[in-house]
């Protein structure tokens, strides 16, 4: 295996992202690059302690997930090939259990079209792929879970894995997101420019919890995934996606007992609202 990077994006969560960066070295990744999202400079300090010869990015804000990986990712892509073909991303919780790393790279490498991968996903009983809904975007769907390589419609965003070669040709996550559902876009452009999307089953990555504050995950899960199936399926389905939102929230209101975890009236209606003047970003 080449020269192996990972790009960990990192915001206020320091002992986690040290513990992420050390996992991923023990399991053969040679460089770390960590994008700071405006964390404090304690914050930033103890990640450069915590991890020795790591290259810290400070980027001054929270810019989203999306575009603290760009940053990184552009740096890996202009060293050119010399810097690797492969590059792992996560965020700074990710928790990849021994062997993750290296069958997540294995899988990928003895298929020559393999664009994007991702680790499976550990959350008990939970196990699903991913795919891209015409309607929905990006949800998890049924699995055989076989050992080894699954075609999938997204690599899942707790890991991922991507070949210099798609990146340069289809191009980094769309900035527009955020965060959430950017993986989603990203793995629609790759497998429509020919190139395959895949999970690896037996490589597990797990992640401790979302920290966002209340709302956020609602609001920004609801704008992007309505911006995900109007950019790929068009108007219609987005419109479709729009009235089942907004029966869902009004059922919410009135059924509090069959809201769904993260429901959020505000977050929803923001996100509808932004989704119809078009304003995406932070």
């Amino acid at each position: 295996m080449s020269q192996l990077t990972a790009v960990v994006v990192h915001r206020r969560r320091p002992e986690a992202c040290v513990r992420t960066g050390r996992l991923l070295r023990d399991q053969g990744v040679d460089r770390l690059v960590v994008v700071d999202n405006g964390s404090p400079a304690g914050d930033v300090a103890a990640v450069r302690a915590g991890l020795p010869g790591a290259e810290v990015l400070e980027l001054g804000r929270n810019t989203g997930f999306g575009p603290a990986a760009n940053a990184g990712l552009t740096r890996w892509l202009g060293e050119g090939p010399g810097a690797g073909q492969w590059v792992v991303v996560c965020p700074h919780d990710a928790t990849p259990e021994p062997g993750c790393v290296g069958a997540l790279v294995a899988a990928a490498e003895a298929r020559p079209r393999a664009g994007l991968a991702s680790a499976e996903y550990g959350d008990g009983d939970r196990l699903a792929r991913p795919v891209v809904d015409r309607y929905f975007g990006g949800i998890l769907g049924p699995t055989d879970r076989r050992p080894g390589w699954e075609a999938a419609g997204h690599p899942h965003g707790t890991l991922l894995l991507a070949r210099r070669a798609c990146l340069a040709e289809v191009g980094l996550f769309d900035e527009r997101y955020f965060a959430y559902c950017e993986e989603a876009d990203l793995g629609e452009r790759a497998r429509r420019a020919g190139w395959e999307v895949g999970i690896v089953w037996g490589a597990v990555v797990r992640n401790p919890g979302m920290s966002s504050e209340v709302g956020v995950p609602e609001y920004l899960m609801l704008r992007n995934s309505l911006l995900l199936v109007r950019s790929h399926f068009g108007r219609y389905p987005a419109f479709i996606r729009f009235t089942m939102a907004a029966w869902s929230t009004a059922r919410g209101v009135l059924r509090p007992d069959r809201r769904p975890p993260f429901w959020h009236l505000r977050g929803r209606r923001l996100a509808m609202r932004d989704f119809l003047r078009g304003r995406y970003g932070p």
